[in-house]
């Protein structure tokens, strides 16, 4: 059955007015009267959308899958077999939430089959949830999570980078430094001195690293399945140095990721200002030094990914 320009299975039970055009919707789905669906959207067998949810243009819904009040799926949404969304976090026979948790997975995320998403979290654009992982807290854009609870193992459209295995940058008697893919991020191999006494690593302010620092700090007993990071300064420069085990750096600048392994106390790692940083992945004895620029400033943070790629589109990015 058709109607206004989207179809409809015989078998299917649609109570909302509120479909976009070209939109399918297969057999024995039930959709409740305030359900609001876009367009070119594809909703499989036994799928049930309850009235509180909002559903954006080109998702896809697989088999088997429960849409409860209070999700939203953006544009571009791929939701697997037998997916479970939830609402409430301490459920009860008869007992109704007077406010539905608010669950949004943002545009372009796909979860993988039987996976679990705990109501009131966002996931971010892009991101990419395996099969059977429990999501119990919000997800990066761009990140990849697998597991129970989820964890982070990666990101989506992020090169490797391969600057480490170059033999000019590998020298240890003078500073090398090298270009990513990413704009004005460099990698800096420090002059590095060992003997039978052990080993040395110096760096000189303002000649290897290439600002004048302010400020540093310490990161360290870091559970490996925490990220840090996520976020980019408007002035801030920093340079990252792994002074003990290792951790793995995503640098974004809104158009090339790429991603660096510091494992290595005579390695540092450039960010300049308007570059979204990722640090995540720490082994339990990693201790991360960063020098900074600048003093600590809140007002310095861009802290939203949506807010900076808005700004890189107003060409406030490197140059």
């Amino acid at each position: 059955m058709s109607k206004n320009n989207y179809f409809v299975h015989a078998q299917a039970l649609n109570e909302s007015n509120n479909i976009g055009n070209d939109t399918r919707i297969w057999a024995f789905t039930h959709i409740l009267p305030q359900a609001k669906i876009g367009s070119h959207c594809n909703i499989c067998d036994h799928v049930f959308i309850e009235n509180d949810v909002l559903i954006g243009d080109r998702v896809t819904i697989k088999c088997g899958v429960q849409v409860w009040d209070g999700v939203t799926l953006e544009d571009d949404v791929f939701i697997g077999p037998n997916v479970t969304f939830t609402n409430d976090i301490f459920p009860r026979s008869d007992i109704h939430l007077q406010e539905n948790l608010l669950t949004v997975i943002k545009q372009g995320a796909s979860i993988g089959a039987n996976a679990t998403i705990l109501p009131g979290i966002t996931i971010g654009i892009n991101a990419m949830i395996g099969a059977g992982a429990v999501v119990t807290r919000s997800i990066p854009p761009k990140a990849i999570v697998v597991g129970n609870p989820a964890r982070i193992i990666g990101y989506v459209d992020t090169k490797s980078s391969d600057i480490k295995d170059n033999k000019d940058l590998q020298l240890s008697n003078v500073v090398k430094m090298a270009k990513s893919s990413v704009a004005g991020v460099t990698l800096h191999n420090q002059v590095e001195a060992s003997d039978i006494r052990g080993s040395l690593s110096v760096g000189e302010f303002e000649r290897d690293i290439p600002f004048h620092v302010l400020r540093y700090f310490l990161v360290y007993d870091v559970p490996t399945a925490e990220t840090r990071g996520e976020h980019a300064h408007f002035k801030c420069h920093q340079f990252l140095i792994a002074v003990k085990g290792s951790v793995h750096v995503v640098a974004d600048d809104g158009v090339h990721r790429e991603e660096f392994l510091l494992d290595t106390p005579n390695i540092g790692l450039h960010l300049p200002p308007m570059t979204w940083g990722i640090q995540y992945s720490y082994s339990s004895d990693s201790v991360l030094l960063v020098f900074a620029s600048e003093y600590y400033d809140s007002e310095d943070y861009i802290r939203s990914y949506d807010q900076f790629i808005e700004l890189i589109n107003q060409g406030k990015g490197i140059t």
